[in-house]
């Protein structure tokens, strides 16, 4: 069957029966509504479960609503561990998503991953979508850029360790509840106050490397290890059997004896115990802060990490922990032009601010800050702020701009497994770090063997 159309020269153009469908089908795509049209879908693989995992999908759902184009879809995939595993065994069978979500600890392995990865500043160049990393907190995108400072992967969840105190404690030990220890030396004159007055533990922390190696590193501008933390080179080796970290271990350890710090395990295993009124003083993610004040039956103070102040230059600024956004190479260009389009939504003030104020995450951006500080948000919730206030004391440095080791996920454990050792007495603190930077140093030699960039 054929169709004859009349032309402008008064001649017939003669045209397939199949090829009029086509042309038909062509017309009718061009003319629908907008709202008709198939959204793209863009697969999202994350690790936020309950109310986190609300307001993520929260954040999907009102991206998918503010423009008909793409269709974000957020899909649970267990802890970090078990997401990043999926993502990779996905790659090899070409069912990975575009965006996946993963710890700050693994930036290096992904960072090595080049084959699999697209990084977020080329993929925003290449969709031609506005971006200035200027935009973001210095000390929240450099823990993701790479040696020339190009953001690789997208800041999404940032958190900071901070101090918190129960007042009620404070007052009743005959403490000032208006003024938190801002020093190492204040806090254990404190504790030891709190001891004597009947608690069962002076102050406990959670994540104890992340806490008093990484952070205690950071916040007295000291190398946690050579070649800028990793950033300058896979041929880092660990420097955290120095005089600070020996003494802050030593004390630590010293302080155990008598339960004026009192260990409480890895993770998050500590935090019940400042919230059921057992120990006066907690050192832990500034994310968890609206737990523990949903939790506690008592009026909650808010501090910065403490510091030794014999250390010149103390305190510099915090590093953060987490999670970021990676996109993942070999799915159609379509899709990451809504990856682009989805994290210029979520660098918008409002959208951070609103992702900030419902979950205790740091913002991104300085923007978001300031938007929430505009909307009385730091007023109505004291300590809300200060993880903010402590990412941002100074500008990061070379030993404060964040971390970036291979293996670093198995270092820590490694880094733990000696701390332990130190508290329970089996070791010295100098011993112990000493152990730990030799352990950690064959895990960044198997890894920098087993890189492509060797």
């Amino acid at each position: 069957m054929v169709a004859f159309l009349p032309c402008d020269a008064g001649r017939a153009i003669v045209i397939s029966a199949s090829r009029l469908l086509q042309i038909v089908a062509a017309f009718i795509i061009l003319t629908l509504p907008p709202q008709a049209r198939a959204a793209t879908e863009i697969a999202w693989w994350h690790a936020m479960s309950g109310e986190l995992g609300r307001q993520l999908e929260k954040l999907a759902s009102d991206f998918n609503a503010s423009q008909s184009d793409y269709r974000i879809v957020p899909s649970y995939k267990g802890n970090y561990t078990e997401t990043v595993t999926a993502a990779i065994f996905a790659f090899r069978s070409r069912s990975q998503p575009a965006i996946v979500q993963v710890n700050e600890v693994a930036t290096a392995t992904m960072t090595a991953a080049k084959g699999a990865i697209y990084p977020v500043f080329s993929m925003m160049r290449d969709m031609n979508e506005p971006f200035s990393l200027t935009n973001y907190l210095p000390a929240v995108s450099g823990s993701y850029t790479d040696a020339a400072g190009n953001l690789l992967s997208f800041p999404f969840n940032s958190s900071t360790p901070i101090l918190y105190y129960n007042k009620t404690m404070f007052r009743d030990a005959g403490l000032d509840p208006e003024k938190p220890p801002k020093t190492w030396p204040e806090l254990g004159l404190a504790a030891k106050r709190l001891r004597d007055r009947g608690a069962v533990c002076g102050f406990t922390t959670s994540w104890p490397s992340w806490i008093h190696i990484e952070n205690l590193s950071a916040f007295h501008n000291l190398p946690l290890a050579t070649r800028a933390n990793g950033f300058a080179g896979l041929d880092a080796e660990l420097t955290i059997s120095n005089p600070v970290v020996v003494k802050h271990v030593a004390q630590l350890a010293e302080w155990q004896k008598g339960k004026v710090f009192d260990y409480s395990g890895r993770g998050q295993s500590a935090e019940p115990r400042f919230q059921n009124g057992e120990c006066g003083i907690f050192i832990g993610s500034s994310a968890t802060r609206a737990d523990i004040k949903a939790n506690s039956k008592f009026e909650i103070g808010y501090g910065m990490m403490p510091y030794w102040p014999d250390v010149k230059g103390a305190p510099q600024n915090s590093i953060i922990g987490g999670a970021t956004l990676w996109v993942l190479r070999d799915r159609p260009r379509e899709e990451y032009k809504g990856v682009a389009r989805f994290f210029a939504y979520l660098s918008q003030p409002g959208v951070q601010a609103a992702w900030h104020q419902s979950t205790g995450y740091l913002p991104i951006t300085r923007a978001a800050y300031e938007l929430t500080r505009a909307q009385g948000f730091y007023d109505r919730n004291p300590g809300s702020a200060i993880s903010f206030e402590e990412i941002t004391l100074h500008p990061p440095t070379e030993n404060s701009k964040g971390i970036r080791l291979g293996s670093f996920i198995l270092i820590r454990g490694a880094i733990e497994d000696e701390l332990e050792q130190a508290f329970n007495g089996q070791k010295g603190a100098q011993a112990a770090l000493d152990s730990a930077v030799e352990r950690g140093n064959k895990l960044l030699r198997q890894f920098e063997r087993a890189s492509p960039d060797r």
